[in-house]
């Protein structure tokens, strides 16, 4: 083969190499062909995919209330699909709440629904319990869907902070305010008075001092002769 021909058949694989590289990123997080997955949790079965699952729990680890499910869910079906409960084990079944509007959580055929985030539907466990998953760890989560069935993953467990501030729970409880009135009960109750505490008042104080002064002097007056 000869220089040029080896030049030409070079410059086509580079050519060809830059387009297959433009081509996956393109095809974004779900290119199939490169197995990219996304970094939470993800599965399908049949036209049903779950993407981006995540338990999340309260943002403070000494808090206790209601825990939340957040995903995404595709249906590449045909068929409008319901998602009829949601599981997490050890906690039970979620609460869904569809978006406003709506009577029922639906996958439209070709669509996709995300649960949890404000105007989203939303998925809501109870929790407060010793049961509770702890931050970090992942928790089987099980999404029953009206035609495809059971659809169960790993999902990771996070508190609601940072990015998952807007996907957690509504319900937060916030630490107790204590009010002016409050601190001024409490400040006069726990000060002991002078009396109690056995200080010295301005009238003690001016008394001894003065008493202390005048014996004293007489003192050295009389015994200062009997020295010379």
């Amino acid at each position: 083969m000869s220089s040029s021909l080896r030049r030409g058949a070079l410059a086509a694989s580079a050519l060809a190499f830059s387009i297959a590289t433009l081509a996956a990123c393109g095809a974004g997080n779900n290119s199939q062909t490169l197995e990219i997955k996304p970094d939470n949790a993800a599965t399908s079965v049949g036209v049903i995919k779950i993407q981006n699952a995540v338990v999340i729990t309260q943002p403070a680890p000494e808090s206790s209330g209601p825990i939340a499910v957040s995903a995404t869910v595709f249906n590449s079906g045909d068929n409008d699909q319901t998602v009829d409960s949601i599981e997490v084990e050890g906690l039970g079944t979620a609460k869904i709440s569809p978006a406003e509007g709506e009577n029922k959580l639906t996958v439209p055929a070709g669509g996709s629904v995300v649960i949890g985030g404000e105007g989203n539907a939303s998925a809501v466990l109870e929790g407060g319990s010793e049961e509770d998953p702890l931050d970090g760890n992942v928790q089987k989560t099980t999404f029953t869907l009206s035609e495809t069935g059971a659809v169960a993953l790993q999902a990771f467990v996070v508190p609601a902070k940072s990015y998952f501030s807007d996907w957690g729970p509504s319900d937060i409880p916030s630490a107790p305010e204590i009010t002016p009135s409050q601190s001024a009960t409490a400040g006069a109750s726990g000060t002991p008075q002078a009396g109690e505490s056995g200080a010295a008042t301005p009238t003690d104080t001016a008394t001894a001092t003065a008493t202390g002064t005048a014996t004293g002097t007489a003192n050295t007056s009389t015994e200062s002769p009997a020295g010379q």
